[in-house]
């Protein structure tokens, strides 16, 4: 048999670039908005959202919570440099660190270090302690910690 082939970026229409738009924009969006929005009705609609979802396009659906409202007062980043860069020396890393609640992105980089990380702290002295527990990790020979002041802009997916 067969398996349809997904989209990719290349093979979806304008209509299913409004979708995700609209998507991004808001999550909880109705499929009747939706479809009215899109300028279909919504049976069509909803197959095209299924097929975006279904090809991997809309990954899932998440509410934006206030961070400091819920007690996570710091944001900063981690630029780690480690001693090596052989795969298991990288993998052994990240899955160190994916099992920490606090760190909420880990991006294998180029320039300046091997990672960057997101990280989010109830205050400066969980903040240090994050920090410490990076140095102490196997193989890890640098921690530049970065601490935000201001988010001015923070948009979620990407220009559609």
């Amino acid at each position: 048999m067969v398996k349809p082939k997904e989209p990719a970026a290349a093979d979806i229409d304008a209509i299913d670039r409004r979708i995700l738009a609209e998507l991004q924009a808001n999550g909880r969006i109705t499929n009747v908005e939706l479809a009215r929005r899109t300028g279909l009705s919504p049976p069509p609609c909803l197959r095209r959202l299924r097929r975006l979802e279904a090809a991997g396009l809309i990954r899932g659906y998440h509410a934006e919570v206030d961070a400091a409202r819920l007690g996570w007062q710091i944001t900063f980043f981690a630029l780690i440099g480690l001693e090596s860069q052989k795969e298991s020396v990288l993998s052994a890393f990240e899955a160190a660190v994916a099992t920490w609640p606090e760190v909420r992105e880990c991006h294998m980089i180029r320039g300046g270090g091997d990672f960057l990380l997101r990280l989010v702290a109830r205050d400066a002295l969980h903040e240090n302690e994050l920090t410490e527990r990076l140095i102490a990790l196997d193989n890890v020979s640098r921690v530049q910690t970065l601490q935000t002041i201001r988010t001015s802009r923070n948009l979620p997916g990407v220009p559609l």
